[in-house]
């Protein structure tokens, strides 16, 4: 395989372009496991051709809104608004309140911190729930990326009402809630006025570009009704669950026989620790697949889910031979 690279870790999965720089001579197509990404999207219906030629319709946004609330169990579609993605929802977040101390859960996602920090927030991370109570708005992924934590419903209500006392915000991103425990989301406690979730739609319904989420920011025509199809087929939902489940535990199987411990994530995604990590990116990046690195926790990557049974093999062939290599 050749000396170890001196290899960066990438600042966001799926950058294939950035993957193609480090490994300019793997095979294509690049296998990209680097994202939390449902590797068999949701079956989008015939569309009129022009739903893509005109602007969103206040119509179709107000039912688009009522199927969201009821997916995601909102007090009515009076508190569900779309958006173009969850960052630009966390960054209207962050300006709702005036500016202060942010507190982040930490490890998480990067982006969370940079838009509080763009809102004039102090932004500090935190390694504890019970540290986000003095903040001016507090910040947590459940579960969370990339490790699958998840926060007990009730010290989350428990945190928002210490932080409502002081005039703060609770924002909770649920991008991964959809493969979570039942009955963990607090989208049925908007109500009570200081707490903010964020619902990503392309993470589990496999359809990331159509940059919809849900809370402010309003989406295109095509998203609206994409996501109102998906959103309303509960019986796709269920499959999706079952199936991405037995998925996950597949990949714990293929990587356990390379060797790397398992510590945490959620169906769609596995975090391993190892202090080979960076020999097992530059050999899995080799063969042409991309996983995630971190540059505050070099010994841990991330492995989202491979799709079709090629991808499997290519990813079990991959693991095979590194395992070989360290004999």
């Amino acid at each position: 395989m050749g000396p170890p690279l001196d290899l960066a870790p990438l600042v966001h999965g799926g950058d294939l372009d950035a993957a193609r720089k480090l490994f300019p001579g793997a095979p294509e197509p690049f296998l990209d496991l680097s994202t939390g990404i449902n590797p068999n999207p949701y079956p989008v219906p015939q569309l009129p051709a022009d739903v893509f030629a005109k602007l969103p319709e206040p119509g179709a946004l107000a039912a688009l809104a009522a199927i969201a609330a009821k997916a995601y169990g909102a007090p009515s579609s009076a508190h569900v608004v779309a958006g173009s993605g969850s960052q630009i929802l966390a960054a209207q977040a962050s300006f709702l309140l005036a500016r202060g101390r942010a507190a982040v859960l930490a490890p998480t996602y990067a982006e969370h911190g940079r838009v509080a920090e763009l809102a004039g927030h102090n932004v500090v991370e935190v390694a504890e729930v019970g540290q986000l109570a003095d903040a001016r708005i507090a910040i947590v992924v459940n579960p969370n990326s990339p490790d699958g934590r998840i926060i007990a419903k009730d010290a989350l209500l428990s945190l928002a009402d210490r932080l409502r006392r002081r005039g703060g915000l609770l924002l909770v991103d649920e991008a991964f809630m959809d493969v979570g425990p039942e009955g963990a989301s607090l989208g049925g406690q908007v109500e009570c006025g200081n707490i903010v979730v964020l619902r990503s739609f392309g993470k589990f319904y496999g359809l990331a570009g159509l940059r919809l989420s849900f809370a402010i920011a309003a989406p295109n025509s095509a998203a609206l009704a994409i996501g109102a199809a998906a959103l309303a087929d509960t019986q796709w939902k269920e499959r999706t669950r079952i199936m991405l489940g037995e998925a996950a535990l597949k990949l714990d199987t293929c990587l356990g026989k390379a060797g790397p411990e398992i510590m945490g994530g959620t169906s769609l995604f596995r975090l391993v620790r190892t202090k080979e990590a960076a020999r097992l990116f530059q050999s899995l990046g080799q063969a042409g697949i991309m996983v995630r690195r971190f540059a505050e926790h070099p010994i841990w990557l991330r492995f989202g889910l491979p799709g079709g049974e090629s991808e499997w093999r290519r990813l079990e062939t991959a693991l095979a031979s590194f395992a070989t290599s360290r004999t």
